[in-house]
């Protein structure tokens, strides 16, 4: 499960890290319905979120507007503005949605992007970033801190292009988290004075976090380095934690209710709808929806299908435990407006005759209206040849031939389109 900021920001909070001063302004509920007042309403509590925390910081001279999307880059994609606290009176009082921090979101909500929410954060006095973060290394049987003197960049291009420029250090799950190991990657970071006790406390506090809530990363990228030629203090600047999926129902027996999967966290309905099914789905923009069984059989055959020159419109996975769960798998697929769905297996352990079952029952209870291509094979492979055939189906037994059938079905269906 993946946190937005303002979510992971809580949870540093909760565990002593600094973060900004802020405001959230809802877009939309977390059920996906809109907040009542529209966008102009929304304007008015950014606008009125900015002069909230002009009063609350001292000298506050500009905030920083921020969507709240589950995707990288967002300083690059205009989603990450500074807007300066302006139209304050006397009293404080802001002139409405006409400042500039209402302006500056205005602009960010037309770039088209579905918004749940803006963050309003108050702009720090940022001297220098910094890099850190903590994950599984399953490889090693370990957790693994990484840190940088540069952060506030794309970590995987730096790890590329100059990866001396990155300290690693293993922590073993059995001991934990050192104290030597947080103040050696402080000193290793070139750091000095009270900067080094404070970044081994953040170190340790995001350990905290990482572990309290079974996370399979916290990451703050960038650590504000503040006011660095006087008294110099850290910041999270972001934050980006993912929650593992299999530790949610124990974080909610344990009191962190906080961790639902909801409808803001997803890009569409047939994504959240099959995030609470169990059945792993991605979201594209194509024109054939996959339907295959097995994580690596259906990256292959998305593969496949843009070698041939097609596009995919959803990535669907329903083998493993969710092989009997076809007529979902189907209707999830469904909910795209895709023009063929695309349905490769390969079952030892997730049966192909119950898999085929599956999609005969789906195809007669759901009617889809649009071709289906089939590639089912596996264990009870005759069988399920023999109930495909039944039910008029065309069994192949070839993925890439499967593949093909499929791209040029979806090319006649964008002829006839435009014909």
């Amino acid at each position: 499960m993946k946190l937005f900021e303002f979510q992971g920001k809580e949870l540093f909070a909760g565990a002593g890290i600094p973060v900004p001063a802020s405001r959230l302004v809802r877009i939309s509920e977390p059920d996906g319905t809109g907040v009542p007042g529209g966008i102009e309403g929304v304007l008015a509590r950014v606008q009125g979120a900015s002069a909230e925390l002009a009063r609350e910081v001292p000298g506050l001279r500009n905030v920083v507007i921020k969507a709240q999307l589950d995707m990288g880059g967002r300083g690059k994609a205009g989603l990450i503005r500074v807007a300066p606290v302006n139209g304050t009176g006397p009293d404080g009082a802001d002139s409405g949605a006409t400042g500039a921090a209402g302006t500056v979101a205005r602009e960010i909500l037309d770039k088209g992007y579905t918004i749940p929410a803006l963050l309003i954060e108050e702009a720090a006095q940022i001297g220098q970033e910094l890099y850190l973060s903590i994950s599984a290394e399953p490889g090693n049987a370990c957790y693994v801190i990484l840190a940088s003197a540069e952060g506030g960049v794309d970590i995987e291009e730096l790890a590329r292009t100059r990866p001396e420029a990155i300290r690693r250090v293993q922590v073993d799950p059995f001991r934990g988290l050192q104290g030597h190991q947080s103040r050696g990657l402080a000193y290793d970071l070139g750091l000095t004075g009270p900067l080094v006790g404070q970044f081994a406390r953040l170190v340790e506090q995001l350990w905290s976090v990482f572990t309290q809530y079974e996370a399979e990363l916290a990451e703050i990228n960038p650590v504000f380095v503040t006011d660095a030629t006087g008294a110099p203090g850290l910041i999270a600047g972001d934050a980006k934690v993912i929650i593992d999926d299999n530790s949610l129902g124990r974080l909610n027996r344990a009191g962190h209710g906080q961790f639902q999967l909801t409808r803001e966290q997803y890009d569409s309905d047939a994504a959240y709808e099959s995030a609470l099914e169990g059945i792993p789905y991605v979201q594209f923009d194509g024109d054939i929806s996959l339907m295959c069984a097995g994580a690596g059989l259906t990256t292959t055959v998305f593969d496949l299908v843009n070698y041939e020159g097609g596009s995919v419109a959803n990535y669907l996975e329903f083998g493993g435990p969710n092989y009997n769960k076809a007529q979902r798998a189907m209707e999830l697929c469904l909910k795209n407006r895709s023009s063929v769905i695309l349905i490769v297996t390969f079952g030892t352990i997730a049966r192909a005759d119950v898999m085929a079952e599956g999609v005969v029952t789906a195809i007669g209870n759901l009617k889809p209206d649009r071709p289906i291509v089939t590639c089912i094979r596996g264990t009870g492979e005759e069988e399920a040849d023999r109930t495909l055939r039944t039910a008029g189906l065309e069994p192949l037994y070839d993925t890439e031939e499967a593949v093909r059938r499929a791209v040029a079905l979806a090319a006649s269906a964008r002829e006839g389109v435009r014909s």
